[in-house]
């Protein structure tokens, strides 16, 4: 791909550095080898290389040395063997070319995990070595290989030598550092060597550049410190033209130091640069689109320790208007500007929801209500879902039993007695309502503030002020809910199923990621976690015990705090408590909690039938005869190979899509935050942001990463087949901002019909975003969630749909199950845990490709194309014959079911059509069993005396069959079965 001749120092070899077109094998050879020339007599040849390595310590990792055949010689030594240069001695067989591979590595790990491990130098026999040290140079040095241009070093990870480095610096003796105006076209990558492209160009107060009008610009300043810095900033005013035309300072920004947050905050962020590093500043120019063409200047001040270097920009704008802003190429870093995107962050409703409207003191929402005490804390909140989870009743369930409430307990027997005051709401929007609230003590004021969302998320913040010493005995916060209201209970370290007599629970943020509970009914739920200001999202999946929870210190109370939850006369009272503690005056706590009232929304029945999904890269007419709707497109496939980067082959990627929608399919791709491909074009600039974007971690990983990263990342997901090398992302940033405007483009050029997200490391403020984006101008937006089972010691013993719930209010089908066991695991775990059932969504079985007969009963099937033995279609046809698209779905578990069994252990749905009815049946029973219908004619409005009781045939499912009057039905233990009334 490319060849470029360069002269590396004054008496060094001309080297070139050239792309080796996968012409060996990296995994045993490494992905970087020297090309050598032997043209001496006798039989020890001799090489300087003057290689310029970026890695630490080369004289720890061994050589490989073949000739033109393939063959490792054997015989090899070295000498002044450095990052620089080394003398490498081998044996010969004779003139030819041989290949130094000078990184090899073998794999270890796992396979999507694995550890590169570099081999360990050989002891060469030191009397042959004396020998041929004696060798002149008799070996010439034709080229530098990378096995790819992707591995390639060149150029801005060649290394300058001491010696420059030292001339450099000498010519600065009373500087505190020196900047190195850079292309966007040459990333800085090394934060520890200046690369020789500087020794070459040596330092500069000038940077001239070439931008198209309308485009998304940018460049940078390299510092490089002479001393250790303190508080690098760049300052700069308007760009001009000689007649006075200019591109206004509000379109320039650095990115390193200013920015807006993933939440749509001013972001400030201080650079601090360690003597001898390197530190790049990126700035971005975003060039309006009515700009006149010419030529820009201005001058750019980098300043630290008081002093300063003024850099002069000039921009030369051409005639050509990019209608893209040049996001098209991102190669040329024009998507960096997404980073401080505000885009879709009005808390517009997101369909289904509806408006807001307040009452009083009491909001209205889709299916809910939730009424506010004057103190500013929940009176009441009340559902309106049916038990069917598929219409409204007019009677409301309680999820409360008295107003949620404080106690600060100055003694076990007495407590701090609050007045409430000034209960005002401070504002009324279609999709935000807020409150504030005063309550004062003698020793306390309690300051409360409240945000309801459209989608029923509640956000508390609570400042506890200490207006004198005083010291506490507990302080408990108290959630009265109504009994009747508290049928299942999920997370704090339980399994999602029937609420169990008694839940304690303490404070354990160094093993757990617990700090939320869910309690409810299928149709009247709340979910509650306890948090501070301090809160950071951890990391999850496999990385939770790398970025923990941070405990509160309000709740937490140094380990002390915890949750009881248990049943009080005709409540059912979840006491969370902290402790004994002591205030001093001035001291302030923020005793903060979010809620969520479930369901979110009716399930959506017919999508379920409608929308049938198939999990794999494939030949479009080939899914669409499999009777497939939607096609989920994973990563590390040929339109979408890269990990959450699915911007490389968008070309392909669109030619894909507009072929599927042409034959009436949608298509939805792969592409979330929790790692990030190391094919990002942006990753030079994400690893100058320090830690913002990726997780600090202790580096190691794929070859790949170690050689260009060196160090303080988290090596993540793996692909062999493509090398695609992923590293975490640091948790709540501003690559969220990219990723709403990368969602945004991909909407709007490749046509994506939605997204496959693969567990989630972003929270709902992301999530709004993206759903918004995603169904704009009448798109489908389709969002399902995948999760693995994360109650693990990895992932902190949290439970998938506690972790996620947030999220639920804008998911169109859930996709639990990795790791479940769907073959032990209760009815009520299905229904808590997998089906989503409870919260408004409907989802699918994946571990070993789900119990079919089980999933029957809650809409669920496995996932077409996930698996050779995941197959779903005899089901989908079953469906279609019954014509199950319309019917009403009245599950199990609601008291309005029409048919039951007379086996507890055999559970019974049924989708009630008109003159006919689908039943469900399956078994949690330990045996084989014959089980009898009990049938409500009424409900189901028909007459015993004229239906008749059928087993379809269904393939891989079930074999034909008559059950007059519905008694005595077979059921196979562990499976079920489906009849047909009409």
């Amino acid at each position: 791909m490319f060849c470029v001749f360069w002269q590396l120092s004054l008496n060094a070899q001309i080297l070139k550095y050239i792309n080796g077109n996968n012409s060996w094998n990296p995994d045993s050879l490494g992905n970087h080898r020297v090309v050598l020339q032997f043209t001496g007599m006798g039989k020890i040849a001799h090489a300087k290389i003057d290689w310029r390595r970026r890695d630490e310590h080369p004289e720890l990792k061994g050589i490989i040395i073949q000739d033109a055949t393939g063959k490792t010689i054997s015989i090899t030594g070295t000498d002044k063997f450095t990052r620089e240069s080394a003398d490498i001695y081998f044996e010969t067989s004779g003139t030819g070319k041989y290949y130094l591979y000078y990184l090899p590595y073998k794999n270890e790990g796992r396979s999507n995990y694995p550890k590169g491990v570099y081999i360990i130098p050989k002891q060469a026999d030191q009397s042959w070595l004396t020998k041929a040290k004696q060798v002149r140079v008799n070996t010439s040095v034709l080229a530098l290989q990378s096995i790819d241009a992707f591995n390639s070093f060149y150029p801005m990870e060649v290394i300058a030598t001491s010696k420059e480095t030292s001339a450099i610096k000498a010519k600065y003796p009373s500087e505190d550092f020196i900047v190195f105006p850079e292309d966007r076209m040459y990333p800085i990558k090394m934060q520890n060597d200046l690369p020789y492209r500087w020794i070459q160009k040596e330092a500069s107060n000038s940077f001239i550049g070439t931008a198209s009008k309308g485009e998304n610009y940018a460049f940078q300043l390299g510092v490089f410190a002479l001393k250790d810095l303190k508080d690098v900033t760049v300052t700069f005013g308007d760009l001009k033209t000689s007649t006075g035309k200019i591109i206004s300072s509000e379109y320039i920004n650095c990115l390193n130091t200013n920015g807006i947050s993933y939440d749509n905050k001013p972001l400030i962020q201080t650079v601090h640069v360690a003597s001898g590093k390197i530190q790049p500043m990126w700035i971005t120019v975003d060039i309006p689109k009515n700009t006149t063409a010419g030529i820009y200047a201005g001058k750019f001040t980098v300043r630290a320790n008081g002093k300063s270097k003024v850099v002069n920009v000039s921009i030369s704008v051409k005639n050509q208007v990019l209608a893209d802003a040049g996001v098209g190429m991102p190669n040329k870093q024009t998507r960096l500007t997404w980073l401080n995107s505000t885009l879709a962050q009005s808390n517009t409703v997101v369909a289904p929801y509806t408006p807001l409207t307040v009452n009083g003191n009491v909001i209205a929402l889709l299916g809910r209500k939730f009424e506010i005490n004057t103190d500013g804390f929940p009176k009441q909140i009340q559902t309106f879902f049916n038990t069917e989870m598929t219409g409204y009743n007019e009677k409301p369930n309680n999820l409360l039993y008295e107003p949620i409430h404080f106690h600060f307990y100055n003694t076990p027997k007495t407590q701090e007695k609050f007045v409430p005051s000034n209960f005002q709401i401070t504002n009324k929007e279609a999709g935000t309502v807020k409150w504030t609230a005063s309550n004062t003590s003698p020793n306390l004021q309690m300051d409360v503030e409240g945000t309801l969302e459209f989608d029923g998320y509640i956000h508390y913040v609570v400042k506890v002020t200490a207006l004198k010493d005083v010291e506490f005995s507990n302080v408990d916060f108290h959630i009265p809910f109504d009994k009747g209201s508290t049928k299942y209970l999920m997370g704090l370290g339980e399994k999602g199923g029937v609420r169990p007599d008694t839940v304690k629970w303490k404070w354990d943020v160094a093993h757990k990621n617990q700090d939320a509970v869910w309690i409810g009914n299928v149709n009247a739920g709340l979910y509650y976690n306890l948090r501070d200001e301090n809160y950071v999202r951890p990391l999850n999946t496999n990385f939770y015990l790398q970025k923990p929870l941070l405990l509160p210190k309000s709740w937490g109370n140094e380990n002390r705090g915890g949750i009881q939850i248990n049943v009080k006369g005709s409540s059912m009272l979840a006491d969370n408590f902290t402790g004994a503690r002591t205030m001093k005056v001035g001291d302030v706590l923020y005793y903060n909690f979010n809620l969520l009232i479930t369901p979110f929304h009716l399930i959506d029945t017919d999508f379920q039938w409608d929308n049938r999904f198939y999990h794999k890269y494939g030949d479009l007419d080939s899914i669409k005869s499999k009777g497939a709707t939607v096609v989920n497109i994973h990563h590390a496939t040929p339109i979408n190979p890269w990990i959450n980067y699915p911007f490389i082959e968008s070309k392909k990627m669109k030619s894909y899509i507009d072929n599927a929608h042409s034959k009436g399919l949608k298509v939805k791709i792969y592409n979330t935050v929790r790692e990030l491909s190391n094919h990002a074009y942006e990753w030079p600039a994400l690893r100058s942001l320090g830690t913002e974007v990726y997780s600090p971690g202790k580096g190691g990983g794929f070859s790949w990463l170690q050689e260009h990263l060196d160090s303080n990342y988290i090596a993540a997901w793996f692909v062999p087949e493509i090398k695609d090398a992923a590293i975490i992302n640091s948790g709540m940033n501003r690559w969220h901002n990219y990723y709403v405007e990368g969602m945004n483009w991909l909407v709007n050029n490749v046509g994506i019909d939605g997204v496959y997200l693969d567990d989630v490391a972003f929270d709902r403020v992301t999530m709004k975003r993206i759903k918004r984006v995603l169904t704009q101008n009448n798109h489908p937006g389709i969002i399902d969630l995948h999760s693995a089972n994360q109650y693990n010691k990895n992932d902190g013993f949290n439970n998938s749909a506690i972790l996620y719930l947030e999220h639920f209010p804008y998911l169109n089908r859930l996709w639990f199950g990795e790791y479940f066991d769907y073959q032990k695991n209760n009815p009520d775990f299905f229904l808590t845990e997998v089906s989503g059932i409870p919260f408004g969504l409907m989802g699918e079985m994946l571990q070993d490709d789900g119990n079919p007969w089980r999933g029957m009963i809650y809409g669920m099937t496995s996932r077409l194309g996930w698996s050779d033995k995941s197959d779903p279609k005899p089901l989908w046809k079953a469906w279609d014959n019954f014509g199950i698209k319309g019917s009403e779905m009245i599950g199990y578990w609601s008291e309005n079911c029409p048919i039951k069994t007379d086996n507890v252990k055999v559970l019974a749905t049924v989708y009630k059509q008109k003159g006919k009815t689908m039943i469900a049946l399956a078994s949690w029973d330990e045996n084989d069993v014959k089980v009898n219908l009990t049938i409500d004619w009424i409900k189901l409005g028909l007459a015993a005396d004229k239906v008749k009781i059928n087993a379809p045939a269904i393939d891989q499912f079930q074999t034909e069959g008559n059950y007059p009057e519905g008694k005595s039905i077979p059921i196979q233990k562990g499976k079920g079965l489906i009849l047909i009334i009409e």
